[in-house]
């Protein structure tokens, strides 16, 4: 008779696979999604408290002007007012070395994150009251948009309160982060589906630059892996972060996995796989 999952285990478990099924809907929601995110790293994030935030972000859209007059720039100047000086939202460089900017319950509660999570809260407050509202994801930088992105439009930058972005902005932000040029894709509207996957980056970025966390880089793994497109290299990463960890024999039989999947395409690639799964094996002797 099988054994049943310990609690914590079968928690996680259903939380993975409403990600999952969330991440597939017609329509994701983009901060349902998010908040599992956060349940994956506080275990106390339960039901209630994903409604907390889902309420706290309706009570936010409540406090906007209804369908204000003046067009895209008056939903950003609205939102920044709200969002940015009187809720205090916004970021600072000492954010980026918390996983809590990264984490919507907490970017909520603290007021403080990464650009990413911040424009999340903005356009998922705007989106509550109505708003023409899209992320941006600058590289580097993400940012949100009001009005049409192919037309008349405004860009703003939670990350700074809110403070309205010209064209010469977006590039010099894009210039600081890649010292490349702006260009008119990296100003397209991003789907929530990317900025779940960026958002999942990010954790992955913070938890690769300190080893010790090796188990959020885990998991942040298998949320990105869950997504219905991601890149196939994901897949690599978490075998060689298993054999890291220990976990040899899994490890090597998911780098002989990712090798099958790859050889029709680069089987000098698959080759070199298949000896890191080897040398993982090894490790046992």
């Amino acid at each position: 008779m099988p054994q049943e999952p310990e609690p914590d285990q079968a928690d996680r478990a259903a939380r993975r696979r409403l990600f999952a099924e969330t991440a597939r809907a017609e329509a994701p929601d983009l901060a349902l999604l998010c908040l599992l995110i956060g349940a994956e790293a506080d275990p106390g994030l339960d039901e209630r408290g994903i409604d907390d935030v889902q309420i706290e972000l309706d009570r936010l859209a409540g406090l906007l002007p209804y369908a204000p007059t003046g067009g895209p720039g008056a939903w950003a100047r609205n939102l920044a007012e709200l969002l940015g000086a009187r809720c205090g939202f916004g970021g600072s460089p000492a954010d980026y070395r918390r996983l809590e900017s990264s984490l919507l319950h907490e970017v909520v509660r603290r007021r403080r994150g990464l650009p990413i999570l911040l424009s999340v809260v903005w356009m998922e407050v705007a989106r509550r009251a109505g708003a023409p509202v899209y992320g941006v994801a600058l590289p580097g930088h993400f940012v949100v948009g009001f009005g049409d992105p192919y037309g008349a439009h405004v860009l703003a930058d939670p990350f700074g309160g809110g403070r309205p972005l010209t064209d010469d902005d977006a590039a010099l932000l894009v210039a600081g982060a890649t010292g490349g040029r702006l260009t008119e894709q990296m100003i397209e509207p991003a789907g929530p589906l990317d900025v779940v996957l960026r958002v999942l980056n990010n954790i992955r970025a913070w938890a690769q630059a300190r080893p010790e966390h090796s188990a959020v880089q885990l998991w942040a793994l298998d949320l990105s892996l869950l997504l219905p497109s991601h890149p196939a290299r994901l897949r690599h990463e978490r075998a060689r972060l298993l054999v890291q960890r220990g976990e040899f024999l899994t490890g090597a039989a998911e780098l002989e996995e990712y090798a099958r999947v790859v050889e029709a395409v680069e089987p000098t690639g698959a080759d070199a796989i298949r000896r890191e799964a080897a040398a993982a094996r090894a490790m046992l002797n």
